[in-house]
């Protein structure tokens, strides 16, 4: 048998080469964030001031909030004083 030296235990045999040429390693390196982005500072104004994400979602549906308090005050409205009173008539008899 072999010997069992030190350094025969730490070495690691050589990976081959993948046929194709594909390195999984290699690619996840690559697809994780870059460590300096170039462009960086120039693209802060698309997410800051009146172009955060509250101010471009509140931007997206104009006079939503008016239109739906105005809804529930005519709502409210019809409820209190537009009811119809029939006075105990039914429905089937000298209603039309």
């Amino acid at each position: 048998m072999y010997p069992m030296y030190p350094t025969r235990i730490l070495r690691v045999p050589p990976r081959k080469p993948s046929i194709t040429g594909f390195d999984a390693k290699e690619y996840a390196r690559a697809a994780t964030q870059p460590r300096y982005d170039p462009w960086e500072r120039a693209e802060t104004w698309r997410y800051t001031g009146i172009f955060s994400r509250w101010n471009r979602f509140k931007g997206a549906f104009p006079g939503l909030g008016i239109a739906t308090v105005a809804f529930a005050a005519y709502l409210g409205y019809e409820q209190l004083f537009l009811k119809e009173e029939h006075h105990g008539d039914t429905h089937g008899e000298g209603h039309h």
